[in-house]
């Protein structure tokens, strides 16, 4: 094999020093105060306040199911320090912990004196039980009776009923008692587990609530009733508690034979991982509150006191199912290029020349069309995709099932280790199968992160090859939330490159050199460090060096190393990473060429685009792999380059140059890492999402 074709390995030493490389932990964290700043936002909509409130709650169950699990893992079995900032595991969690409970603290704040006080003014109320009308009492009796009461397993703790396993992230009741029951037991304490079938908010019905949108959380029912599932023993306190698990997957690499198999047997334990974190509600008594972490064998620093339900990630819900749109963002219908209007010939659009997409302003639907029409085409001969994340429901894999049914040749390479998102495509794997499509699982030990999709069509000419690359999942849902870009081409050259990455990750063989795509674990490590060095050459030479690069994490250390040495030659850096960033800029003498800002806005920022002047001859790139190290060693990705000069215009002007000016969803990061939100003084207010809003999403006629 060619030395320059084999996987690349994370490199070692950087030739900086680590107090020049921010930790990964605190970057997240950071970030999550960065979307908690929308929900304070007042001049957001209230119910997107409420939105963003609750994806702060979903992603710190993220952070710590795997970062902070990942931490205790670490310090239990004494590990060095291994990242390049050379911080030590109890050092990192310390500072995580207290970081992580002000922002805990924050959010409940925010929660409690502005979002529901404001939501109450608009007529949506959450009803606390003091509030119940007698009506309202009476329903909620009766629902509890008729929806709760049948699901629940209230367990004493005795010799006999040892304290029960929780699974992770379920609402669990501690029940404080007094009294004997029938058998003369009294252990005094109680477990009651909610099972998640049970919905987590409840509306009431209109003609009990007297409004249209009162609720009421299924702890405040279960509260007001837990009574009457100790028949004769008096409550003397009840209490919500949530318990958080390591929730990474083990499957051994070199011992698993059926990755799907191994997988499956393994997602059960996610729930029943080790313990990282109990949330209980602020008026949990203290001996409750030390029995549970006694129980769990956690410490004060994993201990979370929350005013409010401790499950606040569930009441997301809410805004669909409030009909307010004053009290949301404005709705928006998708735009499209001109050259795909709905009845088009997309083989026929595309071989007129390359389509570029730009969601959510832009449409998805023509990707679904696209394999729609494949799976319709007598000349279509084969199609190929790649699929990471696409949900338990998904229009796009229907189509792939009617295309396998329709005797196309299907082959779906189907990542089995998308976190959070196995069970569904385990399912789907299952589904395809069924109905004769080709299912791999990509490359054990490398994540298949590539987003392709490939149509084999006969022409007058002999096959012709229609390819779709983009930065994001084959997920519509998402597709209207995260931005992206997506691009159809069926130029001869880069779709037998994405032929050649298909058959990489079905067969076996070496890698061959590719014309144009950029892919890891093999080249694309090198050849962004080749471009960044290149234009480090041309500013050592006296001339313009310039890198513009947009991503959602930047960690990868012999990357932040190039760009230093970059900005010490005089390279003018611009860097929009959403997320984490290990990078400092402007230290004198290092980075001062460096600037660093992220861009937390409507949608989750989730392009990745890569631009290098070149001496005027400028290189854009399109990519689905951040600058980490598991996208450039641990993972198959593809980066592509745009070679249409209008489209790779389109892609600077849309993709780069808004958020530079952006001064109104802008945070810019300052030497120390903190960041500083960036408010227009003087200039007028000016957001990238609302000109591409403005510019690309659909304009009715008048």
């Amino acid at each position: 094999m060619n030395a320059s074709l084999r996987p690349r390995r994370k490199p070692g030493k950087t030739g900086f020093a680590p107090e020049f490389y921010l930790n990964r932990e605190l970057g997240l964290l950071s970030f999550n105060r960065r979307v908690l700043a929308q929900a304070e936002h007042r001049e957001h909509p209230l119910l997107e306040r409420l939105r963003f409130l609750c994806i702060v709650s979903s992603n710190l169950d993220e952070f710590f199911e795997v970062r902070v699990a990942r931490l205790h893992a670490e310090i239990e079995a004494g590990t060095a320090p291994i990242g390049p900032d050379q911080a030590r595991a109890e050092q990192v969690y310390r500072q995580v912990a207290r970081e992580a409970h002000e922002l805990v603290a924050r959010q409940y704040e925010l929660l409690n004196e502005e979002i529901l006080p404001g939501m109450e003014r608009e007529g949506i109320r959450f009803l606390r039980r003091s509030e119940f009308t007698p009506q309202q009492n009476e329903w909620i009796r009766s629902y509890f009776k008729r929806e709760v009461m049948p699901v629940l397993t209230p367990i004493g703790l005795d010799p006999a009923h040892p304290f029960p396993r929780v699974l992770n992230k379920s609402l669990n009741f501690a029940v404080e008692l007094e009294g004997k029951d029938a058998f003369g037991r009294n252990s005094g304490i109680a477990i009651v587990q909610a099972p998640r079938v049970l919905p987590r908010v409840i509306r009431l019905p209109q003609s009990v609530a007297g409004v249209e949108y009162d609720f009421v959380f299924l702890s405040s029912v279960l509260h007001e009733h837990v009574g009457e599932l100790f028949s004769g023993m008096k409550v003397l306190g009840c209490y919500q508690f949530r318990l958080t698990r390591n929730s990474e997957l083990f499957v051994d690499d070199e011992e698993v034979k059926d990755l799907r198999t191994a997988l499956r047997g393994e997602l059960p334990h996610r729930h029943f991982g080790d313990e990282v974190r109990l949330e209980v509600a602020d008026s949990c008594s203290q001996s409750i509150s030390q029995f549970l972490l006694r129980q769990f064998m956690l410490d004060e620093e994993d201990f979370y006191r929350v005013d409010g339900p401790v499950n606040l990630a569930r009441v997301i819900s809410v805004p669909e199912w409030v009909d307010r749109p004053d009290l949301k963002f404005p709705q928006f219908r998708p735009g499209l290029p001109e050259r795909l209007h709905p009845q088009c010939d997309l083989f026929e659009v595309i071989r007129g020349g390359d389509v570029l997409l730009h969601h959510p302003y832009q449409s998805f639907q023509p990707v679904i069309a696209l394999l729609q029409q494949a799976a319709r085409d007598p000349a279509v001969a084969a199609i190929k995709m790649t699929v990471y994340r696409t949900g338990a429901e998904s229009e796009l894999m229907e189509v792939l099932i009617s295309a396998a049914r329709s005797g196309k040749e299907v082959t779906v390479v189907l990542e089995l280790m998308a976190r959070f998102d196995e069970e569904a495509n385990i399912n789907w794997a299952q589904r395809l199968e069924e109905v004769g499509a080709h299912v791999v699982y990509g490359v054990v030990g490398h994540k298949t992160h590539a987003k392709m999709l490939m149509v084999v069509r006969r022409e007058g000419e002999g096959l012709r090859r229609y390819v779709h690359l983009s930065t994001g999942n084959y997920h519509p849902r998402t597709a209207r939330i995260y931005t992206d870009f997506g691009l159809f081409t069926c130029h001869e050259e880069i779709g037998s490159d994405v032929a050649d990455v298909f058959m990489q990750l079905t067969g076996l063989g070496r890698a061959s050199k590719l014309r144009h795509l950029l892919q890891s674990p093999f080249t694309l490590h090198r050849e962004m460090l080749r471009a960044i060095e290149n234009e480090t050459a041309i500013a050592t030479a006296g001339r313009k060096g310039q890198i513009i690069a947009k991503m959602n994490a930047l960690l990868e250390p012999e990357v932040v190393g190039a760009l230093y040495r970059a900005s010490q030659a005089g390279v003018q850096i611009d860097l929009i990473v959403r997320g984490v960033c290990a990078l400092r800029p402007g230290v004198a003498g290092l980075s001062e060429n460096i600037r660093v800002r992220s861009v937390i806005g409507r949608f989750l920022e989730h392009t990745r685009v890569f631009y290098f002047h070149n001496e005027g001859a400028e290189k854009v790139y399109l990519s689905s792999a951040d600058w980490m190290g598991r996208n450039f060693f641990g993972r198959v990705e593809v980066c592509f380059p745009v070679l249409d000069a209008i489209l790779r215009q389109r892609v600077i002007d849309e993709g780069l140059r808004p958020y530079l000016d952006d001064n109104t969803r802008a945070w810019v990061m300052g030497e120390d890492g903190q960041y500083s939100c960036q408010m227009p003084a003087r200039s007028k207010p000016f957001g990238a999402q609302d000109l591409l809003l403005e510019s690309l999403s659909h304009k009715p006629s008048a």
